[in-house]
């Protein structure tokens, strides 16, 4: 007969680690690099952690905030590098936003909540910086910088959106851009003329690098040359 096990004390066992913020987003990052954002929830954190959900909610308000934090955390990867060298203010906006872009690319559903997420940690001011510094560097006027950054970066995210979970420069493929490409194709002259005159070809052409670089440089084009009307 197997001896019988006394009951291990609380003093006895293990110390947790101490809670903290820090913890509960390097945890969240973990699940999402592994298994997607949409597997991040309380209920999950607070088992990893081995606390009840209730005790997060001290550190965060809601998950909408726990998406800002893992956002906040994945900034600090985007390479700023460019905005210190030497070369094209116009071309290293590009590649600052391209770095920005592959890190939400490489995690989708990330991706997807940064269109709504507002990170206000230091990563996020860091970013802010370098896009700013290359606009004043390009000369754009204060305020077209303050309302263009934004843009950029609206634009940037949901080009990631877009072509989320790809690393390579392919154009879009996959049942959704298919039945969109047949759309277009079948597009009748007699009630879509233009549609029909430019059709696949042209209407999704390039590869997805291009297509952004070429966005950028309009907006860019846009926010040095519009000034803003009080």
């Amino acid at each position: 007969m197997p001896a019988r096990r006394e009951p291990v004390s609380r003093r006895e066992r293990p110390a947790k680690p101490a809670l903290s913020r820090g913890a509960i987003i390097s945890t969240a990052v973990r699940i999402m690099r592994a298994e997607g954002l949409e597997r991040v929830t309380m209920r999950r954190l607070a088992t990893e952690l081995d606390t009840g959900p209730a005790s997060l909610y001290v550190y965060l308000a809601n998950t909408a905030e726990l998406h800002a934090a893992i956002l906040e955390e994945l900034l600090g990867e985007v390479d700023l590098a460019p905005a210190r060298a030497s070369g094209d203010w116009r071309d290293r906006i590009d590649t600052v936003l391209g770095s920005y872009g592959r890190v939400l690319r490489e995690n989708p559903g990330l991706a997807r909540s940064a269109l709504v997420a507002r990170p206000s940690g230091p990563n996020y001011v860091n970013l802010l910086e370098a896009l700013l510094a290359l606009l004043k560097e390009g000369e754009v006027p204060d305020a077209q910088a303050a309302w263009g950054v934004d843009i950029l970066l609206l634009m940037a995210t949901a080009h990631a959106v877009e072509h989320a979970g790809k690393t390579n420069d392919v154009p879009g493929t996959g049942p959704e851009w298919n039945s969109l490409a047949a759309a277009l194709d079948d597009a009748s002259p007699a009630t879509a003329p233009h549609v029909a005159a430019l059709g696949v070809p042209l209407l999704l052409s390039g590869p997805p690098h291009l297509r952004r670089t070429w966005t950028v440089r309009v907006l860019l084009d846009g926010i040095l040359h519009t000034p803003i009307e009080s």
